[in-house]
């Protein structure tokens, strides 16, 4: 498989690695736009949440959960932003499932949420499509 979060897992590709475990990595995202931001991944290919078995979940929601404690209990952070794009239409650009984790200080002036341009159907017409029934 051609995948770079794959060949980044099994040591392939050097990483700053965060933390690791059998099942899982986290490590630093070179893309350089905002401290401290993580990536954290599966072990296993998974494209998307959408075809995440339950399991995979459970140990990659983990491990978000655990670095996310460790930033704000040990190294000084206040909170973190987790983002998550599945599939193209999404914004996904790598097709393997991740969390992008970005630790937060207050005030720190960062902008992870995305701008909105406001919904474009009515509410109750959009909840009835979307409701499990």
């Amino acid at each position: 498989m051609d995948c770079v979060f794959c060949k980044i897992a099994k040591g392939e590709i050097p990483c700053s690695k965060v933390y690791e475990d059998d099942n899982t990595l986290v490590f630093m995202d070179i893309a350089g736009d905002v401290d401290g931001h993580m990536l954290a991944i599966p072990k296993k290919h998974v494209k998307s949440i959408l075809d995440c078995d339950t399991e995979t979940l459970h140990h990659l929601m983990e491990t978000v959960k655990k670095i996310s404690i460790h930033c704000t209990e040990k190294c000084g952070y206040d909170g973190v932003n987790l983002l998550n794009a599945s599939e193209e239409s999404a914004g996904q650009s790598v097709p393997h499932f991740r969390f992008h984790i970005i630790p937060r200080k207050n005030a720190d002036g960062i902008d992870a949420w995305p701008h909105f341009e406001g919904a474009k159907s009515e509410t109750e017409e959009i909840f009835q499509q979307l409701k499990i029934r």
